[in-house]
């Protein structure tokens, strides 16, 4: 049996497959699963090698010499986490906006693990973060990534890296997660406030009432049941979240 490589396919394959590496590798969509790293690396492959022979990358874009080859290794791996960046970047929104309704709601001395990154997380981010890999399934997100990451090759070819850092993009994808990270919660936050401000105005004129052991449970009761209520109507923010991803791609990749 007889085996014949092409080595301008080999080395194209694997420049793809570095800069597919630091978007999927420690990626939520992939995290939350708990992939072995040997599926993942496999999947890798497989999409690397998919995406390489759909675009038909030419042997003239391949690095033939060592040097040049390590210089391209870099360009992909600075492209991948530019685009990794702007996918954490969106799911970091539901991550801090749990954050936020924690503190309010008294949750912020409870943490789970998040398995994204096997650190403690916020205990309503985490559920949060996890409700936000589901919906980008539900939405066709993964399919989007994959025409994505095509986009990302067809105008920037592997091994000639970016013409130019787009800084502006990336300080508005950074910026974009604290404002959707407040808009996700805002419901739930201005009621807590209100309920604040009505026990306040409680401890003030009831001095003999404890409020810190009524107003404890009130505000988990109150901040849960609006969170649940507000999600009903957070799918177009859901989908704004997800579309800034590949807007963000869009500019940084010009």
């Amino acid at each position: 049996m007889r085996f014949d490589a092409d080595l301008a396919y080999l080395t194209g394959l694997l420049l793809v497959f570095i800069r597919l590496s630091a978007l999927f590798l420690l990626t939520p969509l992939f995290a939350t699963t708990q992939l072995p790293i040997k599926v993942r690396l496999l999947l890798l492959f497989a999409l690397s090698g998919t995406l390489v022979a759909s675009l038909q990358i030419s042997p003239a874009q391949i690095p033939h010499t060592l040097a040049s080859f390590i210089f391209a290794a870099i360009y992909e791996l600075i492209i991948g986490a530019l685009l990794a960046f702007g996918l954490f970047a969106a799911f970091g929104v539901f991550q801090l906006g749990g954050r936020i309704l924690d503190m309010q709601m008294g949750f912020g001395v409870a943490n789970l693990i998040d398995p994204a990154t096997n650190a403690q997380g916020p205990l309503l981010g985490t559920i949060l973060n996890l409700t936000a890999v589901a919906t980008f399934f539900l939405l066709d997100g993964h399919h989007m990534v994959i025409r994505g990451l095509a986009y990302s090759l067809s105008h920037v070819p592997v091994g000639q890296g970016l013409a130019q850092l787009q800084i502006d993009a990336v300080v508005a994808q950074f910026g974009r997660m604290f404002s959707y990270g407040l808009m996700l919660v805002a419901p739930a936050v201005f009621s807590l406030l209100l309920l604040d401000a009505g026990m306040a105005i409680i401890a003030r004129t009831m001095p003999q009432l404890n409020i810190f052991i009524v107003g404890l449970p009130l505000k988990i009761f109150v901040g849960s049941m609006v969170l649940v209520f507000s999600l009903n109507y957070l799918g177009p923010l859901f989908k704004k979240i997800f579309e800034s991803v590949f807007r963000y791609w869009e500019h940084v990749l010009i």
